[in-house]
């Protein structure tokens, strides 16, 4: 039986070890890329280092139809202004819809998952007539303030509620006399601060890899997000086009996400699993 036992394990963990090597052989391969120069990169793929790193960097960042600097700042702010408003807009949603009896309270539940089924690319011609009629194109606003509706986020953070937020808790707190913005902000959140946390990494990295609707409505060459940049340098004509470069970009525009990433990881697996798991 111990025998059976450490097969299972050994299998365990090889079958990780080969999922981290795919996780992580691309990330390699994006940094092998971004140290090669245009032609060592035609050549085909090297698991060397190239000596074209600085040179990479200084060509990209010094490019003139490219502020990369400012595209990371306009990326930096818009992705975490989503990030923000879809996390707590949906905490404070799906607190209404956890902690109160009302009318048609199953009803607004199931209107706000059906948003869920509606594509993004449906509703954009007309997303675009409005902010259009509104004067907002070339603007963030209209990047930002839909960001508060996040069906997916909601639909989370009110199975995470369920799991985790007794309603004894909330009536003890009102019968001491506490007031619902203040039972929300000091004792509630602080309970659900690992879905919080979890929430915020996908909406930010959902955010900051998002091109289709920026690129309708950003037009100045100062606000475009790094998305829309890496697409405009790997539109570049054939004189002009340089992979190493396109592989630095990708580099940089990856650093952000990892670093926050790194920082809100311990959260991950506590929320995804207390959030999906009634205990």
């Amino acid at each position: 039986m111990s025998s059976l036992k450490k097969i299972k394990k050994v299998f365990v963990y090889a079958v990780l070890l080969i999922l981290v090597f795919l996780c992580l052989f691309f990330f390699y391969c994006l940094v092998i890329n971004a140290s090669r120069s245009h032609p060592e990169i035609s050549k085909g793929f090297s698991f060397i280092p190239g000596k074209s790193f600085g040179t990479n960097l200084s060509h990209v960042l010094k490019n003139n139809n490219l502020p990369v600097l400012r595209g990371v700042l306009n990326s930096l702010i818009i992705a975490g202004s989503c990030s923000v408003l879809s996390v707590y807009v949906s905490a404070m949603t799906a607190y209404a819809i956890h902690a109160y009896e009302f009318r048609f309270r199953r009803a607004v539940y199931l209107f706000i998952i059906l948003i869920m089924m509606i594509p993004t690319q449906v509703t954009t011609l007309g997303f675009l007539r409005l902010i259009g009629a509104m004067g907002l194109m070339d603007s963030f606003i209209p990047l930002i303030l839909p960001s508060m509706a996040a069906p997916v986020v909601f639909y989370f953070m009110v199975s995470y509620y369920e799991s985790n937020l007794p309603l004894e808790i909330i009536e003890s707190a009102r019968i001491d006399g506490s007031n619902e913005f203040n039972t929300f902000h000091v004792i509630v959140l602080p309970i659900v601060k690992p879905a919080l946390a979890v929430q915020g990494i996908f909406a930010f990295v959902a955010s900051w890899n998002n091109y289709f609707v920026p690129s309708l409505v950003l037009k100045s060459n100062g606000k475009k997000t790094l998305p829309i940049l890496i697409a405009q340098l790997r539109s570049a004509d054939f004189l002009k086009f340089d992979m190493g470069q396109v592989y630095m970009l990708i580099t940089i525009a990856i650093i952000p996400v990892a670093i926050i990433y790194l920082c809100l990881s311990k959260f991950i697996i506590g929320g995804v699993t207390a959030g999906s798991v009634k205990g």
